[in-house]
């Protein structure tokens, strides 16, 4: 297997610029550590530790914090024990079309609008109330936090921060800080735990772009390592971070109802990140990536597939924006956020609109008894008046046939 992987993957011509080989950049005592692919399979491991943390702070910290802020959450009618519904909602379809809910009224002797009940109740179930999603929001604030300024921290003083060409001065024989070398592994082990965890979070209408994203930047950060693209790679990371946990703080804010502070925070959230994302990291970081290091390289496989990841995080970048302004016009125009543009698929959208059509139906319900009755009591006189029309008709013949 070593073989196979020193033959085929680690090619040289992959990795490396043309005329450095792998000995070249060797650690050395005297140098200091170089990045190693083998690495990278501590962040497995750290994977797993960070689900567990992650476990035991919503549990213990987030759910006593989210009563302290006063998260409420919506009390939902639970449906009733019928097998067969279940086993459809199960196997089959969380929402049946009419033919379904048709053939399942026959099949359980139920009508039509009873099914439809039960599969909106079920439905509401299933969806995540404000304290779970308040749980998540708050653990990735503190990751977020924590690493933007454990990174920045570590990067304020480094050359590259300020100098774009120190990325790649050098290059490949850039031996790695130690702190620079733990700001990978835990950048890379805590989006390898949210990719793991996708399946059980809160669904999003973006669900496929984040896991795009997931996927896009654990082989950013994996592959950068193993290239030894750590330097503009940490730039990398602090320009995500730098906007992730003022977002994650809001949606704390939204889900305890703290709306005023939650809408400035939101405008605060939207200037940092359409700054941070559609200018710093395509005018800095792309351009370093893209054009500066051509200054002290030719391309090679490396170079490409770098870049071309980093253009896929643009991508996204854009479409985030576009939900980011829309929401901006709502704001401005209606003078509040109505909700994340981002907002839960299965939660809000549905709790919004499927939830009053419930209280709509007993609307409707009762504009239809209200309108039978006045029809029955017109019905009602009109017998009447007949009645004592006929009354009237027959006393008014009586004389004539006396």
């Amino acid at each position: 297997m070593e073989a196979f992987l020193n033959e085929w993957l680690w090619q040289e011509e992959y990795w490396l610029p043309q005329g450095i080989s792998w000995q070249d950049i060797e650690m050395s005592e005297n140098e200091g550590r170089y990045p190693l692919p083998r690495d990278l399979i501590y962040t497995l491991p750290l994977a797993f530790a960070f689900i567990a943390l992650r476990y035991v702070f919503e549990r213990l910290i987030a759910v006593r914090l989210s009563k302290r802020l006063g998260v409420k959450d919506r009390i939902r009618i639970r449906a009733a024990s019928i097998p067969k519904l279940e086993s459809f909602y199960k196997q089959n379809s969380r929402q049946p079309s009419q033919s379904d809910v048709v053939s399942l009224g026959k099949q359980c002797g139920l009508s039509q609008r009873k099914i439809q009940t039960w599969f909106r109740h079920r439905r509401n179930q299933d969806r995540p109330s404000n304290t779970k999603k308040f749980c998540e929001a708050s653990w990735r604030f503190v990751f977020y936090i924590i690493a933007f300024t454990a990174g920045l921290g570590s990067l304020i003083n480094a050359p590259w921060f300020w100098d774009h060409r120190e990325c790649w001065r050098g290059y490949p024989k850039q031996p790695v800080a130690e702190a620079h070398h733990w700001y990978y592994i835990l950048e890379m082990g805590f989006y390898l735990s949210l990719l793991l965890c996708v399946s059980v979070d809160v669904k999003r209408k973006d669900f496929k772009e984040q896991v795009i994203h997931h996927i896009a930047t654990i082989f950013l950060i994996g592959f950068s390592y193993c290239a030894n693209y750590v330097r503009v790679g940490t730039l990398v990371m602090l320009v995500h971070d730098s906007s992730d946990f003022l977002l994650e703080s809001a949606k704390m804010l939204h889900y305890a109802g703290w709306t005023r502070i939650c809408d400035s925070l939101f405008v605060v959230f939207s200037l940092v990140f359409l700054v941070t994302r559609l200018v710093v990291f395509p005018c800095r970081v792309l351009h370093t990536t893209l054009v500066v290091s051509l200054e002290f390289f030719q391309p090679f496989c490396a170079y490409y597939f770098f870049n071309t990841l980093l253009l896929v995080l643009q991508a996204l970048h854009i479409f985030w924006a576009y939900l980011i302004l829309r929401m901006i016009y709502k704001f401005v125009f209606t003078g509040k956020v109505e909700r994340d543009e981002r907002s839960d698929e299965e939660s809000e959208v549905d709790d919004e609109e499927e939830e009053p059509e419930e209280e709509g139906d007993e609307c409707s319900w009762e504009q239809r008894k209200g309108a039978i009755n006045s029809k029955l009591a017109s019905l009602a006189n009109n017998c009447v008046l007949n009645n004592l029309t006929n009354q009237r008709n027959i006393n008014s013949r009586l004389p004539k046939a006396r």
